[in-house]
């Protein structure tokens, strides 16, 4: 049984896995022994053809799940957003669901549909149904229905606790099942090209060495990614503390005991959850974009080797192909049925080998591998990926929604700056002086209302403060003012809270002291509770709010916030005494006619170095727009403080997310592409920002923390939950958790993600090189001789080190400075850029030209017409083939610095690429002079060694030939 996950918030996902197998069958035959079972190949490849060709069909038409590279990125299922989109139906339940509601865990138990309604909006004439003890109305009686004790709680042993887990659910979800590298080997066969050409050529040895080369890699490349995509939820098994809730747990909350009824998706947040996207697929946008690639040059591939093979056919037949020693091949009435059968054999071959030389099969490995090797990088860097498609569109985002509290801030706040009893000082040991009735007050509505508490430890020392980072400053301020946590809730009972929300901004509490005297606190956003209040506390004295005062505290308020400071204020009313119980007006807790005690100034300093990441992000052309629910102006003083604001900013970069929220919208997506900063703003205002950003076609990053966070995180193109401060659920759910809560974390993920984008193209333009290439080659050759200059093993060798070494040399690029100094891709961009396809002609043009050169005349420039016409020959292609391997070597340097000028500018620094050269050149010289047997080469000397390197290096020549010769072509 897979072990639990403990969220903060009650959620329960199933996770889904997919299983497959495959292999490799290793069992050579040779094609001239069994002719007619090789022919069968060609046909089959025919049939291959038609599949390549229904599936590039198909994958036009899916354009919502393709699109064009950087032009979609739309993160989340479509069959997500239209759940969340509507109400769930109850007959749309999952089955298990449906199945357990008529269930209980003890025959006289509450059903879990009855349960679930007390969450729903008329759940209070639900609860009334249950009777109970008078001093705990209706609370006894569903706990004795729940059967639990109110003191101790859920008292049951293991088998109750699997029953009553069963019937109402938990807050528990299992462990996603990590893969296997054999289901990874059977997805990896699965494929569309390597299957076929596995299957279709096992006939004809070594033929079926080369998609199992395949095969084997895309398995490993496969596992590589699925083992780092798993590395954040290995982390949170580690550290994971948060308790299992079921039905019927007792849970302390600061203020008292709550009773639990409904978890999981049985709760009221179960359409929010629901809205959070989760992952499913394994693919990438660029993984979809490269496998389109791989079947268009599949197609081609196919289709020119059977005008090839037709053609070397048809010349044979008309005695136009001629042996070594001039006479012809095929001559009518001697040649017999099988001498034909074996050269239309070999022609078929030779077809096939085309299309091995030609395929870049490897080019969504590559993906992979950059991936895996990022999301490596990124653990170390305080940012761990979830969802693989997020490091690609992380790379081309335009625009960061970022919260401020936390990200921007240290949030680490303090009181500092308070009005009280007519009195504004930013000196809190002059509060002593203030009249011990006021202070006394202030400190009873800080006690009484909060979550947090407050723990004197033994010894006299220092008391520590728990709670909410605010929660926490505002505890201190009453422990400066000599509040006693303890003493004061043990003199009051609360019997009514009204808890904080980010809407009304505030929080009540209706206590009731033991002389039978009952006071409503409340605490909030500082001019949300002064429009409550009629009256103010000034010295010993409660006085009439008049305009002049209200005038003066909202002065107050506004100087505090163009410092900077967060500002609450605390207010009170008394209220006459009675049975509290029989009175209906405290069905909520009274809001008006209150007495302002005081406006405290809460300071939350910004992050260091937090200016520096702003400007880094303005370099790179990404707009960074903060939302809070603070005050606007305090909002606008942390944004100039961070450089989100400059002193030129216009005024309509900053809003009120009211004002935001009331115009039309049309008036909406005319000014959201304008503004930076969103002052009181609600996870609904941030969802209506977002959704006007994307119309304008930004690529949007979201942070997020809490459940209420969820919609807005479905919305954006990649969503970051917070390490520190995010619930453990929206952690499960986002693309990337940034691990420490900064914003500095967020700009080394869009880094790494141009990086990504980057590496994948110097990848695509060093392997369509190299294809583009041996096809001319191979082609050009076969009609000319109806012979190749690279036989299967060879191209077998090079496959191994273009699609292996290659893209793990290409892969590990660190990011280089320049990355951030431009404009993200925009959407619609072209993948390809014009100065890839110069280099791409010109490397083409120049590896042709030498190589077909060093074919038909190489006998003559390497002095080899005094040897034997077999040596001369076996000499001449070893060192095509061996040129051939030099030239892309070379040609690694070059995609290396695609768009750089220096091309061994930080190359000390990559040591992964150097040893991966390295590696490939040693293993090439143990080929050449080792193991020619296997590969029908022969040893050369040294002054055909230098001819190979010579023609490798002059390709990084030629492919640098564009990009200083054509300057606008780097743009």
């Amino acid at each position: 049984m897979e072990s639990p996950r403990r969220p903060s918030v009650d959620l329960e996902l199933g996770s889904t896995s997919d299983d497959g197998g495959g292999g490799v069958v290793t069992n050579p035959r040779n094609p001239f022994s069994e002719p007619f079972r090789s022919l069968r190949s060609i046909i089959m490849l025919g049939v291959t053809a038609f599949r390549l060709l229904f599936k590039f069909v198909l994958d036009s038409e899916k354009e919502s799940d393709t699109g064009q590279i950087c032009g979609r990125f739309d993160s989340h299922d479509q069959a997500t957003s239209t759940a969340a989109a509507r109400p769930l139906p109850q007959s749309e339940e999952p089955d298990s669901a449906v199945e357990i509601e008529l269930q209980v865990p003890y025959p006289d138990s509450i059903t879990l549909e009855e349960l679930v309604s007390i969450t729903r909006d008329d759940g209070l004439s639900v609860l009334k149904q249950f009777d109970g003890a008078s001093s705990l109305p209706y609370v006894s009686g569903l706990s004795r229905l729940l059967h639990t004790d109110l003191e101790k709680g859920i008292c049951g042993d293991e088998d109750d606790i699997r029953e009553r887990s069963n019937v109402y659910g938990s807050n528990t979800y299992p462990l996603k099942k990590e893969g296997n590298f054999w289901m990874f080997l059977g997805e990896a066969s699965r494929g569309i090209l390597l299957s076929s050409m596995l299957r279709y050529t096992l006939p004809t040895f070594p033929l079926p060495v080369v998609p199992a080369d395949g095969v084997l890699v895309s398995g490993f490349s496969l596992q590589i990614a699925e083992y780092e995509s798993m590395g954040t939820s290995r982390v949170r098994k580690d550290t994971d503390t948060d308790p299992i809730l079921l039905s019927g747990s007792k849970v302390e909350d600061g203020i008292g005991t709550m009773l639990v009824t409904s978890v999981g998706m049985n709760t009221q947040w179960r359409m929010p959850m629901a809205s959070i996207p989760l992952y499913t697929g394994k693919e990438t946008p660029l993984q979809v974009y490269l496998n389109r690639v791989v079947t268009v040059f599949g197609l081609v591939s196919i289709s020119v080797a059977l005008v090839v093979s037709l053609i070397v056919s048809f010349l044979y037949f008309m005695g136009r192909t001629k042996n070594k020693d001039g006479s012809p091949m095929f001559v009518a009435g001697k040649t017999t049925l099988d001498e034909a059968i074996d050269m239309v054999i070999k022609f078929i071959i030779l077809g096939v080998t085309i299309v091995v030389a030609a395929v870049p099969e490897g080019l969504p490995l590559a993906v992979t591998l950059n991936i895996a090797h990022m999301s490596r990088k990124l653990g170390g860097e305080k940012a761990l990926v979830q969802k693989l498609s997020a490091c690609e569109a992380m790379g081309s985002a335009t625009t960061v929604v970022c919260h401020k509290t936390g990200i921007l801030t240290l949030n680490q706040m303090e009181v500092v700056d308070v009005c009280a009893g007519g009195v504004r000082t930013q000196n809190l040991d002059t509060m002593a002086e203030l009249s011990p009735l006021l202070i006394s007050l202030i400190t009873e509505g800080i006690a009484l209302n909060t979550n947090g508490s407050v723990y004197h430890p033994e010894g006299g020392s220092e008391p520590e403060v728990f709670g909410t980072a605010t929660e926490c400053a505002i505890l201190n301020f009453g422990v400066k003012l000599g509040m006693n946590f303890d003493e004061g809730k043990s003199k009051s009972t609360i019997f009514r809270v009204s808890h904080f929300n980010s809407r009304k901004k505030r929080r009540g509490v209706a206590v009731q002291s033991h002389d039978s005297q009952v006071r409503v606190h409340w605490k909030g956003a500082a001019k949300t509770i002064l429009a409550s209040c009629q009256w103010y506390m000034d010295l010993d004295n409660i006085a009439s709010m008049d305009q002049e005062k209200i005038f003066h505290f909202e002065n107050t308020i506004d100087d505090m916030c163009n410092e900077g400071l967060r500002c609450a204020a605390l207010a009170y009313r008394t209220y006459p005494e009675g049975d509290i119980h029989r009175n209906e007006a405290f069905t909520n807790v009274p809001e008006s006619n209150l007495v302002l005690l005081a406006i405290i100034g809460i300071k939350d300093c910004c992050r260091p170095g937090i200016g520096d990441a702003i400007q880094k992000c303005r370099n790179a052309g990404i707009k960074v727009c903060m939302v809070t629910g603070d005050d606007l102006l305090t909002a606008k003083a942390i944004a100039m403080e961070c450089g989100i604001l400059t002193a030129t900013s216009d005024t309509n970069t900053t809003i009120l997310a009211n004002d935001f929220a009331s115009m039309s919208d049309a008036e909406r997506e005319q000014i959201a592409e304008n503004i930076l900063v969103m002052g009181r703003s609600s996870p609904d205002e941030n969802l209506l920002l977002l959704k006007e950003l994307r119309k304008k076609g930004d690529v949007i990053a979201a942070t997020g923390k809490g459940i209420r966070d969820a919609p807005s995180l479905r919305q954006a193109d990649i969503s970051l939950a917070m390490g520190i401060g995010g619930t453990a659920i929206v952690k499960e759910c986002s693309d990337i958790i940034v691990l420490d809560d900064n914003f500095a974390s967020i700009l080394t993920v869009i880094q790494w993600g141009r990086s990504l984008y980057t590496n994948i193209q110097r990848f695509v333009q060093f392997r369509l090189t190299v294809s583009a290439s041996a096809l001319i080659i191979c082609v050009v050759v076969a009609v000319h001789s109806h012979e190749i200059p690279l036989n299967v093993a060879q191209l077998l060798w090079v496959n191994l080190l273009i699609d292996t070494f290659g893209a793990l040399a290409l892969a590990s690029e660190p990011p280089i400075d320049n990355l951030m100094r431009r404009p993200p891709v925009r959407k619609g961009a072209p993948f390809i850029t014009k100065l890839m396809w110069a280099k791409f002609v010109v490397q083409v043009g120049y590896q042709v030209t030498a190589l077909l050169l060093l074919n038909f005349r190489g006998e003559s420039i390497l002095k080899l017409e005094n040897k034997s016409l077999d040596h001369a020959y076996k000499v001449k292609n070893t060192l095509v083939f061996n040129s051939f391997v030099f030239c892309q070597v070379f040609n690694e340097f070059e995609c290396r610095t695609l768009d750089q000028t220096n091309i061994f500018s930080g190359i000390l620094k990559n040591h992964l690429f150097l040893g991966t050269i390295i590696v490939t050149v040693i293993l090439q010289v143990i080929v050449i002079e080792c193991l020619g047997i296997f590969i029908s080469t022969v040893r050369l000397d040294w002054k055909q060694w230098l001819i190979s390197i010579a023609i490798g290096f002059f390709s990084q020549v030629a492919g640098r030939f564009p990009f200083q010769a054509f300057p606008y072509l780097r743009n």
